[in-house]
Order: C-alpha cells, then structure tokens, then sequence
C-alpha cells in the first residue's frame, strides 16, 4: 500500500475524533484534483484560546483494533478498509508537511494493535523522534492509551503539548455494556495521573529548579453523544466532575453517528447536529459564567436542553422570577446570567457604569445583544413592563413554523 494510500484511509479514520477543536469540509477537497487544499490528506484546524487558528495533521497510526467497541467504526469486527503506519511514516510525513509550510502540529490517535503498551510505546517513540533526533518544537498532541503502563503516559507528558483520555461515553453503565474490553475506572485513573504529574511539574525543588514541563497545554476528553439514553443534564453533570476532578482544559462533545453493521443496542437514526452545539453552550456556560449543570439542566423537565432556543435563554425564561435586572446596580454574577450579555461585555458595563449612567444605547455601542436582553433589563431610558412575564415571550426568540416538504 502507498503511503499516500495509507493517508488517505488514516487521516479519514481520524475524523471520528473531536477532541482536538478540529473543523474542516470536504467542498474543496483537492485529493481528486486542482490545488489549493489540503483536506483531503488529515490536516484539520484547531482553534487556540485566543481565537488563532492552527493547521494540524491530523492521522491514526493505525485503524486496526483489537478492542470491539460497539460504536466505533474501526472496532475489530467492522468491515473497513485497514492501514498502519510505522513510527518512521509518521514522522516524515509530520516533518515534510512542516516544511511545506502546511502544519504547525500533530495530533495522533490510534487502535490498539496488539496490546496497549505496544500501542502507547510507538506513539511514544514517534514523538520522542520528532521532539530529541529533529529538534521538533511544534504542538503535538496525542491521544493516551487508558491500559497502557503508567511510566510510558509519564514519558508521552513529557514530549506532547497535550494529551487527552477519552472517556467515550457519559455513564459507566453504557461504557460496560457497549465498549466491554474498557474499564471506566481504568480511564479516570490515567486521568488522574495525568493531573497529579502535571501538579508536580509546578514544584520547584530546594534549589529552586523547575522540573520538566508536563503537558503544558493540560488534557482533555471527549464523550459520544446519543449513543445511550442518557439526558443532557447527565452529560452535564459528568463534565462538571471531570472538570473539577482532573483540571481538563476542555470536555469534547461529539453527537453518534450510525455505522455500518452496527449493534442492535445502538440506536439507527443519529442525533440532531443542535443538540451537539447546545451542550458546548451548556459547558461554556459552566466554564465561564457560573452556572451549575443542575441550573442548565433543570430548565427543562425531562433533563434535556432546549434546542429550539440556547441555554441561558431558556434558563431564564424558567427563571423569570430573577428578571428584570436594574444594570446600574446588578452584580457581575448576575449580569452574566442575562441573555445577550457575554463575558467582554458584562466586563465593559462593570468598567462604564463607574464612571457614566448607561443607556440602551450605550449597551448596543459595547455589544450587548439587545433583542434578546431586552426583556430581562431596566434602564434609564428602558423599561420591559409586562414583557418579561408575557406568556409569548418564548414565541419571540424560537424559529417559525416551516412547511415540511414531501419530496
């Protein structure tokens, strides 16, 4: 098999793996002929936190598996098309699409071929290629082996920006039942060690020097999405703790999507898209604003988010009794509990209000969305009356009836 063979059925595979910020479209895909676009050979983009977008070659070192994990295509008894690139593939593709000035990282993932420890110590040596024999210093980040050998995860933290663990699904129960080979407890301890190093690698010694960095980008995880019965505010729940118990940088949500020859346990049609987005509202939310996964959740009576509407919308349409806010006197919490205000401006109104009485105006100028924080809101020159209790206020935020077509 060629190598370019073995990228494109590796950099496909890869695809399934939401848990690095990766975006891309296949409208320009060039592998068939022009120029102009690399999508079709697994370079995807991440986003950093200040918006930079990074370019990343994004493979599995192999879609061969020894595990049976009921809702992954490249599980063992899945009839697809398998690959395998050697240590020595990796890293010259990694280096020669460097050069080409058309990646400035690795993100690797791979099936376990043979045994964990197998698995984890080729993504170790790749790694440990790149970074000691050709003085690499662009991101990589690689994607842990849960069963493999504490010291070799050790090793990987210490030549990869970022490492992440998945834990595949929200519930213990469905991890057991679907992807039995997986031990959830096993996951959450390499989770565990993850954070506990990168802990110790903040301690200087009594002389004062600084051990080597670990994972300095931190790690992360991801979950499937409607591959179980699980609610929202489960999923919610499970972030919360995963967030708070091992320092995740971020929770990945990636809505199922059926495969070929599935188990009957799964289900045959794929979650909406939205559903997927309003759980990344969800999470910043949890992240940024102070809201508790039961507030997100409870706003609905079956545990499941609005998708007609996001989540702080919908919470404060449960939550009226909150609203209307007096702007001039609120605090930030509270200011950030109201629709159409973000971050950057709750911070701007804080900073304003000291110095100047602030109008409606004034609140458009600093990039409040004013359509929908109108109703929660007093000011000066604004006052919502009955709107914040009218009955149709709900009508006013959610799309209108379409006609569905026949053909």
């Amino acid at each position: 098999m060629t190598l370019q063979r073995k990228l494109a059925i590796l950099s496909d595979a890869a695809k399934y793996d939401a848990s690095c910020a990766s975006s891309g479209t296949t409208r320009r895909d060039s592998s068939q002929g022009g120029i102009g676009s690399a999508g079709g050979t697994g370079i995807c983009h991440a986003y950093a936190p200040d918006g930079r977008c990074i370019s990343l070659l994004k493979i599995l070192m192999t879609n061969f598996c020894i595990y049976d994990c009921a809702y992954c295509v490249n599980r063992v008894s899945s009839n697809v098309e398998r690959a395998r690139f050697s240590p020595e593939e990796v890293v010259t593709l990694t280096l020669e699409f460097y050069r080409r000035n058309m990646i400035e990282g690795l993100f690797l993932s791979s099936g376990i071929i043979r045994g964990p420890d197998q698995t984890m110590q080729d993504m170790v040596r790749i790694a440990r290629m790149l970074r000691i024999d050709h003085g690499f210093k662009g991101y990589i980040h690689l994607k842990t082996i849960p069963d493999a050998a504490p010291e070799l995860v050790a090793e990987a933290g210490l030549l990869a920006d970022r490492l992440s663990v998945n834990v595949e699904l929200p519930q213990d129960r469905s991890l057991r039942t679907l992807a039995p080979e997986k031990r959830p407890e096993t996951i959450r301890a390499t989770m565990a060690g993850v954070r506990l190093e990168r802990e110790a690698a903040t301690d200087r010694s009594f002389t004062g020097k600084r051990p080597p960095r670990f994972v300095p980008a931190g790690q992360s995880t991801q979950m499937i999405v409607g591959a179980d019965d699980t609610s929202d505010r489960e999923i919610l729940r499970t972030s919360a703790n995963l967030y708070s118990g091992y320092d995740l940088r971020r929770v990945y949500y990636s809505a199922f999507s059926p495969i070929p020859d599935a188990s009957r346990a799964l289900p045959l049609v794929k979650p909406p898209l939205v559903r997927e987005h309003r759980l990344y509202q969800a999470d910043w939310l949890m992240r940024f604003y102070g809201f508790e996964a039961e507030e997100i959740g409870g706003a609905s009576p079956d545990g499941n988010l609005d998708l007609e509407i996001d989540p702080k919308l919908a919470w404060a349409l449960a939550n009226r009794a909150a609203f209307p806010l007096v702007v001039a006197r609120a605090s930030k919490e509270q200011l950030l509990r109201v629709p159409g205000f973000g971050t950057k401006t709750v911070s701007r109104i804080l900073a304003a209000r000291r110095h100047a009485t602030l109008r409606y105006a004034d609140l458009l100028r600093m990039g409040a969305v004013m359509s929908k924080a109108r109703a929660f809101v007093v000011l000066p020159d604004w006052r919502p009356g009955q709107l914040t209790d009218s009955a149709g206020l709900r009508a006013r935020f959610t799309p209108p009836a379409e006609q569905l077509s026949l053909f």
